[in-house]
Parts: C-alpha cells; sequence; structure tokens
C-alpha cells in the first residue's frame, strides 16, 4: 500500500487545479481519474480568461496534464471504486484494479455524469453540435436553429435561456413537467414546443449535427442539441463517510469557504459542488481545495 499526504479523486479542471497547488506546497500528492472522462475533454471554450477566441477543453487538460507533473504529483490513469476512512482519520482508497492507497486528505473533484437520451448519433456528435449545457455552449449556436430535450425545468429553463441566441429553438418532451408558473413562462417565449414526441437518432454530415429524427419519424433540421435530462451522482462511493450533499439528484456535496466538506480532511471542488458547471469556476474552486488540504495534513503533522 502507498502512502500520500493528498489523494485528489477526478482529473478534471478542478483535480488539475487542486493538484498544482497541494503540490507547490511539497506534500505527496496523488490524483486518479481520467481526462477524457471530464466534461471539459471535448468542450470548445471561449469563456476562460485568457483564453480567446476559442481553446478545445482537451488541450487544457493535457496541457494541465503536463503541468501537474512538473510540479510533482503523480497521476494513476484509474477510478477510484471504494472510500473508507479509518480510526487515525487518514483514508483508504482502492482503485479498479484493486491498487490499494492511504491518504491523510481527499479532495473529491470527479464532476457530475449527465443523463444521456442513448440513441444513435448522441456520442458520435458530441462536441459537434450535441451539448448537456446550455449555458456552457449557447453562444456557439448565434443566429442558429438549437433543439432541447427533456421534460423538467433544467430543460424549459435552457429552452427559454437559448432563446437569447438562437433564431429558433425546439423543445421536444413527452411531457412537460414544471410548475405551472414555469409553464406560463415557457409559454410566453419564443420556444416552440414539441410535446407527446421524443428523438430516436440525431443525424448530421459525419461532421456537425444536421438534424434529429423523432419517434414518429419525422425529420427535423437543427444545428445543435441540448440534451437537458438532469444529472445524476459521481461519487456514490463516498456516500459511506458520510459526506453531505445539498441537492441530491445531482450529488451535489455541501461546503463551507474553503472547500472543505463536514468530514474533516475531505474536501470538494468543481462540479460536485454544484452550479454553475463551468472550467473557471472548477479551476477557481480546485485553487482554495488545494491550498485547504494542504494547511490541513501539514497542521496535522505538525
Amino acid at each position: 500500500m502507498q502512502n500520500y499526504d493528498i489523494a485528489i479523486i477526478g482529473m478534471g479542471p478542478a483535480g488539475m487545479q487542486a493538484g498544482i497547488h497541494a503540490s507547490r506546497r511539497k506534500l505527496k500528492v496523488v490524483i486518479f481519474g481520467k481526462i477524457e472522462n471530464s466534461a471539459l475533454y471535448k468542450a470548445k471554450v471561449e469563456n476562460f480568461a485568457g483564453f480567446y477566441p476559442i481553446i478545445l477543453g482537451e488541450k487544457i487538460l493535457k496541457t494541465s496534464k503536463a503541468q501537474v507533473k512538473d510540479f510533482g504529483a503523480e497521476l494513476i490513469e484509474e477510478d477510484i471504486v471504494f472510500a473508507e476512512k479509518q480510526e487515525d482519520n487518514t483514508f483508504i482508497l482502492k482503485t479498479e484494479t484493486g491498487n490499494i492507497v492511504n491518504a491523510k486528505a481527499v479532495i473529491i473533484a470527479t464532476g457530475i455524469l449527465r443523463k444521456k437520451l442513448k440513441v444513435k448519433g448522441e456520442e458520435e456528435y458530441l462536441g459537434k453540435g450535441v451539448s448537456y449545457c446550455a449555458e456552457c455552449d449557447a453562444m456557439f449556436f448565434k443566429n442558429k436553429i438549437v433543439t432541447v430535450v427533456g421534460e423538467g425545468s433544467a430543460a424549459v429553463g435552457a429552452a427559454i435561456f437559448l432563446t437569447k441566441f438562437a433564431k429558433k429553438v425546439i423543445l421536444i418532451a413527452k411531457k412537460i413537467k414544471v410548475s405551472s408558473k414555469f409553464k406560463k413562462e415557457l409559454d410566453e417565449s419564443l420556444v416552440e414546443v414539441k410535446e407527446g414526441v421524443w428523438i430516436n437518432e440525431i443525424t448530421g454530415n459525419g461532421k456537425i449535427v444536421t438534424g434529429i429524427i423523432d419517434d414518429k419519424a419525422n425529420k427535423i433540421q437543427t444545428d445543435g442539441v441540448f440534451i437537458e435530462l438532469g444529472s445524476k451522482s459521481a461519487v456514490e462511493i463516498f456516500a459511506d463517510l458520510g459526506v453531505e450533499a445539498h441537492c441530491t439528484d445531482a450529488g451535489c456535496f455541501s461546503i463551507r469557504l474553503d472547500q472543505s466538506t463536514n468530514v474533516a480532511g475531505v474536501f470538494a471542488a468543481g462540479d460536485v459542488t454544484g452550479q454553475p458547471w463551468q472550467a473557471p469556476k472548477a479551476v477557481g474552486e480546485g485553487c482554495k481545495a488545494g491550498i485547504s488540504a494542504a494547511d490541513y495534513v501539514k497542521q496535522s503533522i505538525s
């Protein structure tokens, strides 16, 4: 079993930034995960200070990977499947291949998993017209036709928001499931609602999305498909640690200003702490989490 001062779970922007700051404090740091699992990996970013007009998320993460290694962190490209706190207040972590490590502090930066449609074309056109975040990608669809898929408040809110950018917004839902007040706002918006149908396929020309086919075999022209089915937790393995969450459907951990949770030695950063699900926010929280975890470890051994 290998021993570390800080174990970071997740190789997205929050985890990488936490690793940079923790490593600079001359502590033994390990980061678990895979950069291709980050929501940033296939994204095109234009709202990150210093990167303009557009930078690919893949480039940010690959550069971060090299950067955090240079600062001394160890990277293990495996997922954590088990976590347990010991009587001495350290943590035991087990990876998918059975590797076991011990750490004095843990930073949870796993992100969240967007719920998927699981239809043909969804994976193929991810980042090429398919998106799971209207707030993140709306700017790329100025004066274009977009389709939002979903039934709840996330979908309705995304559709209304997108009317500020797209020339036409279509909302596809089997049945709209929102409050009467929100439904009234939808009815008064410019969103074209197609209720009682669903998507069977996302089509394209091999490079970008060009349309969808619904479950009634209707072909609908669209330049983008926003899948807004909500999100699910990617951090069930930490439930036994007793870490408090404030939005159970998205698995969002409750945190203090220093990114600490209610469990001593456990910190959280990035999408797991709640919206907005944005890379700049994740980086800021990762910075704080890395510093706070380092301070915690140094205090525990002084």
